[in-house]
């Protein structure tokens, strides 16, 4: 499915007229005549994440058509905070954070804070 086609799948979920998600995104109504149009008009992310929340769809789903449109109670990380990862390498660093204990998790942490400590320091000599 579309970019095009998710918004307007998760609009007419939440049973939202283009209207009134235009209100809620505040934007016009025609905005979101594009963005449901099969052309080449697709709004900003920042745009996206004020659909996500407003239709109560996950903001990855909507962005990429990957994972659970629904939002789920165990949903840890609202749309609008959510860091989109575009980088092969960083997609695995995060991937193999999350498969990591807690204790782990909390070491990789306190590592990387300390790396970003240091070339900061270096930085500024």
């Amino acid at each position: 499915m579309k970019l095009n086609a998710r918004i307007r799948h998760a609009r007419r979920c939440a049973n939202l007229s283009q209207a009134e998600l235009a209100t809620l995104v505040a934007v016009g109504r025609s905005a979101v005549a594009n963005w449901e149009c099969a052309g080449d008009t697709s709004p900003s992310t920042e745009r996206l994440a004020k659909i996500a929340l407003s239709t109560d769809v996950s903001f990855e789903w909507l962005a990429t058509g990957r994972g659970d449109p629904a939002l789920h109670q165990l949903d840890l990380i609202p749309a609008v905070d959510a860091l989109l990862v575009d980088d092969p390498a960083e997609r695995r660093l995060v991937e193999a954070y999350r498969s990591c204990t807690a204790a782990v998790r909390q070491v990789l942490s306190q590592f990387m804070e300390s790396q970003t400590a240091r070339s900061a320091n270096k930085a500024e000599k």
